[in-house]
């Protein structure tokens, strides 16, 4: 086909294991410098200075400067997407980089994707509150009800100041690891802050994982209680 989007660029673009590599830890929604993505792909900072000057002509990084250091991080919300859909169409074909090891557990269980909750506990949060009627899936979209802006205002989430956004209020984004939704947009932001915010869970220095304490995960399970 010689008119329309040209996927073959953002293909090659991503193709790379290096490149692939640097995304990949991006997802986690830290800035990270050319070194921690030099140190992430397994190249030299001059190589991954290269990859990431493509990378950000491409439309997938963006870059801040901040005294004497840059700092790279994903261009949105939707190239976020774009890698956790990947990840999951590779993981599906059995296309695996490595051996489970001892973090993928809390890695399958919660972690942070961009912005908002994903794993187990992020397809269970999205499954409860379509139960519960505080979200409703319409076709392939997701909207909030009635109902659940009067939930989520019981437990601090003011969902008036998210409207003013010009982000989604509730957005789907497959998971890669349970291959089921969970949610993304400004709502799934600012549930994990909450949970953050709370003391429930807590982020961990090299790894997407979130780790949630005996009382975060008590708190959890009651607020969200359906398993997927």
């Amino acid at each position: 086909m010689k008119e329309g989007p040209d996927i073959a660029q953002i293909g090659a673009l991503i193709g790379d294991p290096a490149r692939a590599n640097m995304l990949a830890a991006l997802t986690g929604g830290r800035a990270l410098t050319a070194t921690e993505l030099a140190g992430v792909g397994g190249i030299t900072v001059q190589t991954a200075s290269t990859h990431l000057a493509k990378l950000e002509a491409g439309g997938l990084l963006t870059q801040r400067k901040q005294g004497r250091h840059r700092y790279f991080t994903l261009a949105d919300e939707a190239v976020a997407r774009l890698i956790e859909s990947m990840m999951g169409f590779a993981a599906g074909r059995g296309h695996l980089r490595h051996q489970p090891g001892p973090k993928e557990p809390a890695l399958r269980k919660a972690r942070i994707c961009y912005d908002h909750l994903a794993g187990d506990y992020g397809v269970r949060m999205l499954d409860s509150l379509i139960a519960s009627g505080s979200i409703d899936a319409v076709g392939d979209g997701l909207a909030l009800t009635e109902k659940g802006e009067g939930d989520l205002k019981c437990i601090g989430i003011n969902v008036g100041d998210l409207r003013s956004s010009r982000r989604p209020l509730c957005r789907s984004c497959l998971d890669w690891s349970e291959r089921r939704a969970h949610l993304a947009g400004s709502l799934g932001k600012a549930l994990l802050s909450s949970f953050l915010d709370k003391g429930w869970a807590r982020r961990t220095a090299e790894s997407r994982s979130i780790l949630f304490s005996p009382e975060g995960d008590r708190q959890f399970l009651k607020l969200f209680p359906v398993d997927p």
